[in-house]
């Protein structure tokens, strides 16, 4: 089996012959994606991580990225889209490649750009220093208008207030970017811009959580995934190409739509998951299904709990024949095993979901509700949400969210109703789909993500607080109380390493 790399090639004779338990993420220069380098974006694309072998495709074969409006800067900053959207990286960035770029350019890449590749515009640019949360936790400033401005832009008057109470680098107390210059700056990592098809589609007309009906596209008339960005403030990939090139891009002039329907024409073909593992082989081996051929291939928004299992990729693993055994190694046959098992455990161990908003909410399915992981993680194939996935899993928020004072802490107060769980006063360093919405209810509540190619784009959350996949689990299963086994916990992260 041959393995084409951005300009290298490996071998691996079969799934018995592994990479090895060495195999570490490559820091060829021509893993990056500058802007404007004019490379040919080719049909399949491999790209090894600690986990194994990232296989990016792109449907309906290579595209000439020369002048095209995702990968050349059309901005004095010299930013692309591809800046935070690395194909090694599932097209999102892993804090790996933004300290290789460090390394690389002495911190003098695009990458870096005050407004937001900064802990604050405000810092000295240049020092490490100023620009450690992207480059210890993968994070990117992301400014917010304060009072809220809703998806469509009307202004929200909010039931709450915020105020700052720690503010590391004084973004969110100086005169510029905080609450009394009318910004809010949060941290949050890049979202994939990869299996796009999956986070548009629409498994209902409404939301089951919230027994509300979902917005509608002004201009298709079509409900709205709501599973875009991490604060749902964007509805449509227009409107998301819209923000980012006001925000990111630094564009005084917006893209006309030509850019924008050549951006969402090659978005929606790209495809990105785990081909291959340095521990279990080919993932579409064995009778398994893994990689990202069948996404491609499949229709989305499918609800895995009425159709085909989360997962089920892997089933075939878990009857493994005698015939089969004997051309793996034992460390690879044991590891295939683990992933199944791994798949039922997400499917079938099931805990007590509690005080958690947008799950737990009176019109939803009541405080506690005893579930698994595909109550929220349902889609089948990806495992994000088919209904909007704005909940609260307490990441962002105290007393659930792990210690984090290298980010600011706001105190929300309720001026109306006090949030359900929180009560009238909340601390958190994120608050998430409130500062869309303008509810207090709506504090913490983050836009769960999908799960393919998570090997290639460490750290997880959105604020980056589980640097593995390991961190995840360990977040799940304190946050519920779950009691994992050791065992299951491996087969978790055996699980994830995969997808």
């Amino acid at each position: 089996m041959i393995f084409r790399f951005a300009g290298r090639l490996l071998l691996f004779a079969s799934a018995g012959l592994l990479v090895g338990t060495a195999a570490v993420r490559s820091a060829a220069p021509q893993d990056w994606w500058a802007p404007g380098d004019g490379r040919t974006f080719p049909a399949q694309v491999d790209y090894r991580n600690e986990q194994g072998v990232l296989r990016v495709l792109l449907a309906n074969g290579p595209l000439d990225t020369r002048d095209h409006p995702f990968f050349a800067p059309p901005g004095a900053n010299g930013r692309a889209c591809v800046t935070c959207h690395q194909p090694a990286d599932a097209m999102s960035l892993s804090v790996e490649s933004a300290r290789e770029r460090w390394e690389a350019t002495g911190g003098r890449d695009q990458l870096f750009s005050a407004y937001d590749g900064s802990n604050c515009p405000t810092l000295p640019q240049g020092e490490r220093a100023s620009h450690s949360l992207l480059l210890d936790h993968g994070l990117i400033r992301i400014q917010l208008p304060w009072p809220v401005t809703e998806w469509n832009g009307r202004a929200v008057e909010p039931d709450f207030t915020i105020e700052v109470v720690r503010d590391p680098y004084g973004c969110n107390s100086g005169e510029e970017y905080g609450p009394a210059a009318g910004n809010v700056s949060v941290y949050r990592r890049p979202r994939p811009v990869a299996n796009l098809k999956y986070l548009i589609a629409t498994g209902f007309a409404y939301d089951p959580k919230q027994g509300l009906p979902l917005p509608l596209d002004p201009v298709s008339g079509r409900p709205m995934s709501g599973n875009l960005m991490a604060d749902g403030r964007s509805g449509t990939l227009g409107d998301q190409m819209r923000d980012a090139a006001a925000t990111h891009l630094q564009l005084l002039a917006q893209m006309d739509a030509g850019e924008r329907d050549r951006i969402e024409e090659f978005i929606l073909r790209v495809y990105a998951a785990q081909q291959f593992s340095s521990a279990g082989g080919a993932l579409d081996a064995g009778g398994a299904e893994g990689g990202p051929r069948k996404l491609a291939d499949s229709e989305p928004g499918q609800l895995g709990s009425i159709g085909t299992p989360l997962w089920s990729e892997f089933e075939a693993w878990e009857r493994i024949s005698d015939a089969e055994r004997v051309t793996l190694s034992p460390e690879a046959l044991a590891f295939r095993q683990s992933v199944a098992r791994g798949a039922r455990v997400f499917r079938d161990k099931t805990f007590l979901i509690t005080d958690s908003a947008g799950i737990n909410a009176p019109i939803g399915f009541g405080n506690p509700v005893r579930n698994s992981c595909v109550f929220c993680h349902n889609m089948t194939m990806m495992g994000n949400d088919v209904a909007p996935g704005q909940v609260d899993l307490g990441t962002t928020t105290q007393p659930f969210a792990d210690p984090a004072p290298h980010l600011p802490l706001f105190r929300i107060t309720c001026t109306g109703r006090p949030h359900p769980f929180y009560g009238r006063v909340i601390h958190t360093s994120d608050p998430g789909f409130a500062l869309t919405t303008g509810r207090c209810a709506d504090v913490g509540k983050i836009t769960l993500q999908s799960m393919r190619g998570l090997a290639a784009r460490a750290p997880y959350f959105s604020n980056g607080s589980a640097s593995d996949l390991r961190g995840v689990v360990d977040y799940y299963d304190r946050r519920y109380d779950i009691g994992y086994t050791e065992q299951e916990k491996q087969d978790l992260v055996n699980l994830m390493s995969v997808l």
